[in-house]
């Protein structure tokens, strides 16, 4: 038998004796190996390596999609679309888009005098900042609900009313002359 200062293989032949030491392994060969030990750890348990210490058999939790969700990614453009149909905003973002776009609508030198104000029933009301203006937003009326119906799709405007500048209560009684 070797005493206790000669090193022994495995085998018991003393180490050198006829073949060269293996190469020291790497850290990864090494990883590699106390993986799959644990695995062959785990499984003699009855765990499932991965799967947080849940014994074979146990039921799986069951995920369930909301109805509509998953599949395909979309587009956004296409997903934002899809939203508002289905929740029934297509007319009121259409109408927020008019309102958004209104200098686009109208031209820059109306739209610097008129601002749209509510949009109810089939009716824009819109506000200006004179009277003139006022009068001549009314003139252009039958041209402006067919373009915004263009916009927003027919029949959606059917009737444009202009409010103009609000001149303060009127006082009651006879016509007075300065």
């Amino acid at each position: 038998m070797a005493g206790a200062g000669d090193p022994q293989a495995v085998d018991g032949r003393p180490a050198g004796a006829g073949e060269q030491e293996a190469p020291a392994k790497s850290g990864i060969e090494l990883a590699r190996e106390a993986l799959a030990q644990a695995k062959a750890d785990a499984l003699k348990r009855g765990t499932l390596p991965g799967q947080g210490g849940r014994r074979k058999g146990a039921a799986k939790p069951v995920r369930t999609r909301d109805p509509g969700r998953g599949g395909d990614p979309k587009a956004f453009g296409a997903a934002i679309r899809e939203l508002l149909a289905t929740r029934g905003w297509e007319q009121r973002a259409a109408v927020g888009g008019v309102f958004g776009n209104w200098a686009g609508i109208v031209g820059p030198e109306l739209a610097e005098h008129t601002r749209p104000e509510r949009f109810e029933d089939g009716e824009l009301t819109v506000a200006a900042d004179s009277t003139t203006w006022a009068t001549q937003l009314r003139l252009l009326s039958s041209t402006l609900v067919r373009r915004l119906n263009e916009e927003l799709g027919h029949g959606t405007v059917r009737r444009v009313k202009v409010v103009g500048p609000a001149s303060g209560p009127r006082r009651t009684g006879g016509w007075r002359v300065r």
